[in-house]
């Protein structure tokens, strides 16, 4: 009998409605109770204190948090290096927008160009756990590219299914690792509507937003290394590109575990969710507009990632926004071609639209005194404004 080397702490899943567990030890999509996102839980009562001591000494990716991290067993852990990614401090375009100083976190340096590689990692490997053989996974355009790329390194078929009007690249790039291609006419949410369909035609494992339990896992080891990074001392302000919300989520459900750890100070950070204004429905939500977003209707943003009309796990953004004491805005077109322009051109850094909304919205958080010019602001952009440029119409 092969022995299985098992790290994880992983103790159960949880029903983010009703609080339900679910066992871990088996393959889930949505909670069976209410339909709602399932959570991982990690038991540290036996290994308390967990060291962070020992983490230079691990694998320099997302894997160097292993325990809190929901793979059993080490040998199905599927990874192209994802994870490390840099946190640099900008240097000209602090002073020109009326701040001291600004963090950028670079997603951009991740396998397939984007902050989708810790989510699919995660999920693919977990999907290898349970004997997974074909994934389905709805997309604006990055997450399907990470999957196929994930799909591919595991041996297993995956299906992408992504708005027609994607840009080229995010299709090629799915083609070359090997994955069947659905485009539809419509954002996001009518790509789901037709993954679902294909899923219960072909009996895929669905690994869209929140639909299984371990995207949020891989998503939230962006939290443990920005502590990590910053000497274990978090930022003031975190503005983030919110589109589906995984990232935020994992952001926050990565300090809470950290300070139940004992690794960080009980101080967090505001978390800041940006959006398009083209599809805006966190926004809308927040400021009290519509009660959710379950009807929103949205239209297509050069920042492909922000078209999610209606997010699934939108409670749960809102719980990190509310418990954060943070805020929610969205950013015009205009606005998002500018400010990747200028970070491209000031600080030598091709962005994905979805990070240059960040800059837009400084000098409006700055005016409305929500955040102020000597705090310590720390802004993370998911992807590489490479796979974007067809899109854009760029003055040169």
């Amino acid at each position: 009998m092969r022995t299985i080397e098992t790290l994880s702490l992983l103790s159960s899943l949880q029903c983010s409605s009703c609080g339900q567990y679910h066992d871990p030890h088996r393959l889930h999509q949505t909670s069976v109770c209410c339909n709602a996102p399932l959570v991982a839980e990690y038991s540290t009562d036996d290994v308390f204190p967990l060291s962070k001591e020992v983490l230079p000494a691990q694998s320099d990716n997302m894997w160097r948090y292993l325990e809190m991290l929901p793979v059993f067993d080490v040998n199905n852990i599927v990874t192209l290096g994802e994870g490390m990614t840099p946190l640099l401090t900008l240097h000209n375009i602090p002073r020109q927008l009326g701040f001291d100083k600004l963090f950028w976190k670079d997603e951009s340096l991740n396998p397939t160009g984007s902050f989708k590689a810790r989510g699919l990692s995660a999920a693919i490997s977990k999907a290898k756990e349970f004997g997974v053989e074909s994934c389905i996974v709805p997309t604006a355009g990055n997450a399907g590219g990470a999957m196929a790329a994930y799909c591919a390194a595991a041996g297993m078929q995956a299906v992408v299914v992504m708005p027609r009007h994607t840009p080229k690249i995010f299709k090629e790039e799915c083609w070359m690792y090997g994955a069947e291609v659905v485009l539809v006419d419509g954002l996001i949410n009518d790509c789901a509507a037709e993954a679902a369909r294909i899923r219960e035609e072909r009996g895929c494992f669905d690994v869209s937003t929140f639909k299984e339990p371990y995207r949020l896992e891989g998503k939230k080891t962006m939290g443990y290394e920005i502590a990590e990074q910053l000497h274990w001392n978090l930022p003031d302000v975190i503005l983030y590109p919110t589109g589906g919300g995984t990232g935020l989520i994992g952001l926050w459900k990565a300090f809470r575990e950290m300070l139940a750890l004992g690794w960080i100070p009980d101080k967090m950070p505001r978390l800041i969710a940006v959006q398009a204004a083209n599809c805006q429905p966190v926004v809308a939500t927040w400021q009290g507009l519509q009660p959710n977003a379950k009807k929103y209707n949205g239209q297509p943003s050069i920042a492909n990632g922000l078209a999610v009309p209606r997010p699934f796990a939108e409670p749960l953004i809102m719980d990190a926004l509310n418990q954060s004491h943070g805020h929610a805005l969205a950013i015009s077109e205009e606005e998002l071609k500018k400010y990747m322009q200028l970070l491209s051109r000031r600080e030598g850094l091709l962005a994905a639209p979805e990070g240059a909304a960040l800059l837009a919205a400084l000098p409006k958080l700055l005016d409305e005194g929500l955040i102020l010019h000597d705090e310590n602001i720390l802004l993370l952009n998911t992807g590489s404004g490479y796979k974007y440029l067809e899109n854009l119409q760029i003055n040169v």
